[in-house]
């Protein structure tokens, strides 16, 4: 008993101890390099907005921000990756949806659970994705698509950045809405084969974020036909939406930043305020803006509640793949 009662009267002292170094951690961060991890290829969507996130966080810091890809296992291998590292702040990942709204048992740790697995810091940006056809299907609108693939069943075809990530995600919802019966073409990697497929006449059409496939676009290899935002795009103001056909349709892409577990909450705090200013600042958003993805802020407890709200609105979608899996 006498040992138990010397424990609670130290205890606040420790604590006290604890929160000091921690706040003295947060005062000195970072005083060398920060990686940042990206689960996706290079030449991606994430990968592209990772990068820009890195150089803002750097010009704050006067620190080297790296990032690093980590691409394969559905996001598990990324995952993984930022799971293992010390928890010091020196190591960051910026996981996408598909990491949260895995299927389970798809891929080893997946799908991701917030805060149980890491630590949220902020919401960092959201890429709407694009629907682009091959010029020479003879389709120029989403309707005509759509009309095209009743008239024949299970043979239009769409390329998407592997299975269980949310360019597929989008093209079973797309068929659950609009009710046709599309065949999957998943490549591994980033979305250049994918595209240039598409843009050769092997695959119907591509579900990829802007970033991704802006080349071909301009260079008028592939047809924009549609994008899945909620309203059309302030860059893109003549490209319609998927909703302008199918109300109430979305399909965006997004990362959020988190820290491993035992991250010291100062410096968590600390990062997510200089995310803030980040996602903020003018210069980057206008050029994310141009490549078809958007900046905004989230506190920690914001990008939580928003996590596990697009959770749910994938659970459906999910069930409905899984459905399929057993029945072939």
């Amino acid at each position: 008993m006498r040992r138990s009662r010397a424990w609670f009267a130290i205890a606040p002292a420790c604590l006290l101890a604890i929160a000091a170094a921690s706040g003295a951690q947060a005062q000195d961060y970072p005083s060398k390099p920060v990686t940042i991890i990206c689960d996706a290829a290079p030449g991606s969507t994430p990968d592209v907005d990772t990068r820009f996130i890195a150089e803002g966080l750097g010009k704050i810091w006067g620190q080297q921000v790296v990032t690093v890809d980590h691409p394969g296992g559905g996001g598990s291998i990324g995952a993984r990756a930022a799971a293992d590292a010390v928890p010091d702040g020196y190591t960051l990942y910026m996981p996408v949806l598909a990491t949260f709204i895995a299927q389970p048992g798809v891929a080893p740790n997946l799908p991701l659970q917030l805060p149980r697995d890491f630590l949220p810091i902020g919401f960092t940006a959201e890429n709407p994705m694009f629907i682009a056809a091959d010029p020479k299907l003879g389709v120029n609108t989403l309707p005509e698509l759509i009309a095209l693939a009743k008239q024949k069943p299970g043979a239009i075809s769409y390329a998407t950045t592997g299975v269980g990530r949310l360019t597929h995600l989008t093209g079973e919802l797309l068929q659950m809405r609009a009710g046709i019966n599309l065949l999957l073409v998943p490549y591994a990697g980033g979305p250049a084969r994918a595209a240039s497929d598409v843009a050769n006449g092997r695959v119907s059409f591509i579900i990829e974020g802007y970033s991704g496939i802006a080349g071909a676009i301009k260079s008028g290899l592939l047809k924009p036909i549609a994008v899945a935002s909620a309203e059309r795009l302030p860059d893109f103001p003549d490209l319609p939406t998927v909703a302008e056909t199918i109300p109430g349709f979305a399909a965006t892409g997004w990362q959020v930043m988190v820290a491993p577990v035992g991250t010291p909450d100062a410096i968590v705090q600390k990062v997510s305020a200089d995310l803030r200013k980040v996602v903020d600042d003018p210069e980057p958003k206008q050029k994310l803006g141009r490549l078809g993805s958007y900046t905004r802020h989230m506190t920690p407890a914001e990008a939580l509640a928003f996590v596990q709200g697009e959770q749910n609105t994938w659970r459906p979608v999910l069930e409905k793949i899984a459905g399929k899996a057993k029945s072939n």
